[in-house]
């Protein structure tokens, strides 16, 4: 709970001013300070009674009858002296302009601070209470109401005298009034009522609930929210009060306005003062406690709560207890609370001292986190609002909170922080990292040292480098690839690196960086020579990316050492920058390593490395036998001589059939396979291979007297040989091992064959059918033909020039159709202009007359044609050919 220290307190004050919540984590909801300057030393001597607060200054009236204007600083900027007795209450227009002005003798003065008319009237009692009408200075709302005994309403007329009439009497001293917009609010010793000064008429009363508390003593608070919201503290309860409209219908002899109570509650404190802060409420509380000690109450300090008003009750959001001078001797009437609503000041006034309350802003925020230790939150809402604060800086604070981590001893996170609160100030960055070497702990640092546009003296980070270099080679070669070369001097580093490696000549780590070193140092030789000294896996990467394909032609072999597979495609990627003659040349003295070289150039191509072919055989005999075999068959280059020779001299018993069989002596290598091998199944696929007669006569001649091989041969010649061949030459009674196996299988095998051979001439015959009918078919169709159609067989033209007589006939001759009629001319042509569809009725009139034609192919002359016809047979001809020629007249 937050408090207000007071300057020069009395020790017997200090035991009463601690805060009941010191040490609470919850941020309080206001700031205070004293209202000083003038103030201080007007209350030294006099004592407060009353204070109107205006946006742009203040007027306090005091116990002696002093009114005094005051600046926001509460500096005095006037003084009238009203009366020799105290001020009741001061009134001001909301243009600040004219000061409304009672007093406890019965003084009244309205007048302008700016101009010389006033208003001065003396009653014969006390004025309680004052209050201008909110726009006083226009001419049209000259009034003001004052209150003691009764409520009066001054108004100044046409005439520029003022009327006086009376809005209410008879229920005791007015002893507060509140005057907004149309509507004014006052209280006596009854309750509250408003007036619409507009309408004029009274239109609410809001009776006091707690009436054993005398009204002297604990008055009525009021408060206007807005211009219809009225909010009322009596003793320990609270209204809001809001004005609304009354419905016509409803109105009759009613006032046009009515008052509902939203919402209602009681406090658990007397309250000497209510104000708005947004939708919440600022409360002044009168406290009394009871000592544990005594029965006795005793006058505690003052609280300012901010309350969330609910419908039925109130949620507590702040409570600060405030230490004002002489809290001990006030009474609930003592205290005053004004509020400013321009700015959310709230002014807590008591006879002797005033302090102004307001709103924290972020720099306040940022304050009380900074005091609470949280400096991360502080740095988050500094970065947030770095925009709104005015007495904080981002850096600083990140300043103060890498502080504290590292007087925690969390170097770590310090120095993580460095990288996000020193930003592109190198002064700093320095200036850190000096502090860091001081505490030994530049290792916490290093990850986080500016690596891009800002850059600290070379010398900073060669610090940092030699600090790793004494105590974590690790760490230093992690630093060297990290960092970019540009950051350091790098001949400085390779010459501390080197001295290291006099005292430790073998670290891996030291070699590897200072590698790294050269490299970015551009003497690629240097590394180069390291990496292959040490098998590093990034030798090829810095041959590849630097182009050192020189630099390694005598190092052919120290690169196979390390990785056979990497150095041999490196070498073949780049033939044109290393030859494939040197390359040999270097593994002369390693065939192991030459082998693979020129296993993996014959993979690749067959015939580039041809004339190392003979080579390579006594190569794959040595090192690589399972690729012999496929490399005497890939390759067209080596020497056959000279593999079969040294085959035999290695007993490679495949092989060496491989070569007999590639060099004709096939029954040579059969009778190898036979003999070494003693596998029948490899010799018969052997056979098959070759499908030589004489093959399968020597591989039966051998098998004849070998059960085993006669079971074999059995079970696999039946689709190549004649399987009786075999059976008629074995011995009777030899015992056959699975021979009724063998035999079933055979007649399967036949069978198959059978079926197959069946199934393959259907299929032909199906096929052949189907040409043939395609084929009649497209013989059958008709054809145009002219008068230039010569026959490709006789070469005699097919359609005859001259007049013919009235007879056609429709024959073939080597596939072309000949077509004989008797007409002119015209006739012919109209015949050859409807060519499918005359082709079609000499279709069927050759078929139906079966017109002979003559063996040399020609058709037959018209005695030979009729006289192979009977009388129904000439009919049909006669009504085809009439057909005919009613269809070439119709086409003329």
């Amino acid at each position: 709970m937050a408090e207000v220290e007071e300057k020069g307190r009395k020790p017997s004050e200090e035991s009463t001013d601690e805060s009941e919540e010191e040490d609470s984590e919850e941020e309080p909801k206001l700031k205070y300070e004293r209202l000083a300057n003038g103030v201080t030393e007007i209350l030294q001597k006099d004592a407060a009674s009353c204070m109107t607060v205006h946006d742009k200054f203040l007027a306090l009236g005091t116990h002696f009858g002093k009114v005094f204007l005051l600046d926001i600083q509460g500096n005095v900027t006037q003084k009238f002296d009203i009366s020799p007795v105290k001020i009741n209450q001061i009134s001001l227009d909301e243009s600040g302009e004219h000061v409304g002005i009672c007093s406890e003798d019965g003084k009244v003065q309205v007048f302008g601070l700016y101009t010389r008319e006033g208003f001065h009237e003396n009653f014969d009692c006390p004025i309680k209470v004052v209050a201008l009408h909110p726009r006083f200075s226009s001419s049209n709302c000259k009034q003001f109401v004052t209150g003691g005994n009764k409520l009066l309403l001054y108004e100044r007329n046409w005439l520029n005298r003022w009327k006086t009439s009376t809005l209410h009497e008879g229920e005791g001293t007015i002893t507060n009034v509140q005057w907004r917009a149309n509507l004014i609010a006052w209280a006596n010793n009854v309750g509250v009522k408003i007036y619409d000064i507009s309408t004029k008429q009274r239109i609410t009363n809001v009776l006091r609930d707690n009436v054993s508390l005398r009204p002297d003593m604990y008055p009525c608070s009021l408060c206007w929210k807005d211009n219809t919201t009225l909010i009322v503290g009596w003793g320990s309860s609270i209204k809001i009060c809001a004005v609304k409209e009354r419905d016509h219908a409803e109105m009759r002899d009613l006032p046009s306005r009515y008052v509902e109570i939203v919402s209602a509650f009681e406090t658990e404190f007397f309250i000497s003062g209510l104000a708005p802060l947004a939708d919440q409420l600022v409360t002044l509380y009168f406290v009394k406690e009871t000592s544990d000690h005594m029965e006795e109450e005793f006058r505690a300090r003052p609280r300012l709560d901010i309350i969330q008003p609910l419908a039925e009750g109130c949620e507590e959001i702040s409570s600060d207890a405030l230490t004002v001078r002489n809290f001990q001797e006030n009474e609930c009437r003592d205290y005053r609370l004004e509020h400013s609503e321009g700015e959310s000041l709230f002014y807590i006034i008591s006879p002797k001292d005033i302090v102004v309350a307001k709103e924290r802003d972020q720099d306040d925020h940022i304050d009380w986190l900074l005091d609470k230790k949280k400096y991360e939150e502080a740095l988050m809402a500094a970065e947030i609002s770095f925009k709104n604060i005015k007495r904080h800086e981002v850096q600083k604070i990140g300043m103060a909170y890498i502080n504290h981590l590292v007087e925690k001893g969390d170097y770590d996170s310090a120095a993580r922080k460095c990288q996000k609160v020193l930003g592109k100030n190198m002064e700093l960055w320095e200036n850190e990292v000096y502090r860091f070497k001081t505490i030994g702990q530049l290792k916490a640092i290093s990850q986080y040292l500016p690596r891009g546009d800002l850059r600290l003296r070379p010398a900073i980070y060669e610090m940092i480098l030699h600090e790793f270099l004494k105590t974590d080679y690790e760490g230093f070669a992690m630093l060297i690839r990290e960092w970019p070369g540009e950051l350091y001097n790098n001949m400085t580093v390779i010459q501390a690196v080197t001295d290291h490696l006099k005292k430790d000549p073998a670290n891996g780590t030291l070699l590897t960086t200072l590698a790294e070193l050269y490299t970015y140092d551009q003497r690629y030789d240097r590394a180069l020579e390291i990496y292959l000294r040490l098998r590093h896996k990034d030798v090829y990467q810095l041959i590849h990316k630097h182009n050192l394909f020189s630099a390694i032609e005598d190092k052919i072999v120290l690169l196979m050492d390390f990785d056979k597979e990497k150095a041999v495609d490196m070498l073949l990627d780049n033939e044109d920058k290393i030859s494939m003659d040197r390359v040999v040349e270097e593994l002369r003295d390693r065939p192991e390593l030459l082998h693979i070289y020129l296993h993996k150039l014959f993979k690749r191509d067959h015939h580039k490395g041809q004339k190392h072919h003979e080579r390579q055989i006594g190569l794959y005999a040595e090192y690589d036998r399972p690729n012999l075999l496929p490399f005497l068959r890939d390759s067209i280059h080596c020497p056959l001589e000279k593999a079969l020779e040294i085959c035999q001299e290695r007993y490679f018993v495949e092989e060496t059939v491989f070569l007999l069989s590639r060099m004709g002596n096939c029954r040579r290598a059969l009778q190898m396979i036979m003999e070494e091998l003693e596998d029948v199944d490899k010799a018969i696929e052997f056979a098959k291979e070759q499908d030589d007669a004489e093959l399968w006569e020597d591989l039966i001649s051998y098998s004849i007297d070998k059960p085993p091989f006669i079971t074999g041969l059995l079970n696999n010649i039946g689709t190549h040989v004649d399987p009786i061949l075999l059976i008629h030459r074995i011995k009777e009674g030899m015992e056959i091992p699975n021979l009724r196996d063998s035999l079933v299988k055979i007649l399967q095998d036949y069978n198959l064959q059978i079926l197959l051979r069946e199934g393959c001439k259907k299929i032909l015959v199906a096929d052949s059918l189907s040409l043939l009918q395609k084929n009649h078919r497209t013989q059958m169709r008709g054809v145009r033909v002219d008068e230039e159609n010569i026959c490709e067989s006789c070469h005699a033209s097919i359609l005859p020039s001259g007049r013919l007589t009235c007879l056609f006939i429709y024959i073939y001759c080597i596939g072309i159709c000949y077509i004989y009629l008797v007409s002119s001319s015209r006739f012919l042509y109209s015949v050859n202009t409807t060519v499918l569809f005359i082709g079609m009725l000499l279709s069927v009139t050759v078929k139906l007359f079966k017109i002979p034609i003559c063996p040399s192919g020609h058709a037959a002359n018209l005695d030979y044609a009729l006289q192979t016809l009977d009388t129904a047979h000439m009919h049909l001809l006669i009504i085809t050919i009439c057909t005919l020629k009613m269809f070439t007249q119709y086409s003329q």
